[in-house]
């Protein structure tokens, strides 16, 4: 793998924070998983900061968490709007790795379940949970699609996702 950051792009549930734990295991790098650096820095959660900054304000706050790390040799779990913004993914072309975690929108939210930490989908009901997936998923993916390296984590655990992550970085030119 070459030098820079390696970038975990997904939607959320796809498996980039327990994946990128253990790549960043096997790496001897620092896992750094943007969500937690940005409440970190806030000194509040991400469900607080949509309440009182807005998707915007928080965008704002996930980009310049995201150029604070942009080029360091760490193994980077962004959230699954990140990519999606102007920009995002040519920055993160430009200085690292790039890794789309893909799985099907019935897998997402068999893993997020309930969802209540995750203020797209807090207070929906299963079947309308699925469906904002679905939306999110349909205009996010074009984004992660420009990642050189796809690895579907449909039916795979987090060590057999990382295995396959690192099998297909070890293979590229």
């Amino acid at each position: 793998m070459r030098d820079g950051t390696l970038w975990l792009v997904g939607m959320m549930g796809a498996g980039k924070s327990s994946v990128g734990a253990l790549l960043a295991a096997r790496l001897g790098r620092p896992l750094v998983d943007l969500d937690r650096a940005i409440e970190r820095a806030a000194g509040r959660s991400i469900p607080e900061l949509f309440e009182s900054e807005g998707e915007r304000g928080f965008r704002k706050r996930e980009r310049e968490a995201l150029e604070a790390v942009a080029g360091q040799r760490a193994v980077v779990a962004l959230g699954g709007g990140a990519a999606a913004q102007p920009g995002a993914v040519e920055r993160l072309l430009a200085t690292g790795a790039l890794v789309y975690l893909r799985a099907r929108a019935e897998t997402l939210a068999a893993r997020v379940g309930a969802a209540e930490a995750r203020p797209l989908l807090a207070g929906l009901d299963p079947a309308a949970r699925l469906a904002k997936i679905r939306s999110l998923l349909a205009e996010r993916e074009r984004f992660y699609l420009r990642a050189p390296c796809v690895v579907d984590t449909d039916g795979l655990d987090a060590a057999g996702a990382a295995a396959e992550v690192l099998q297909r970085l070890e293979a590229a030119p």
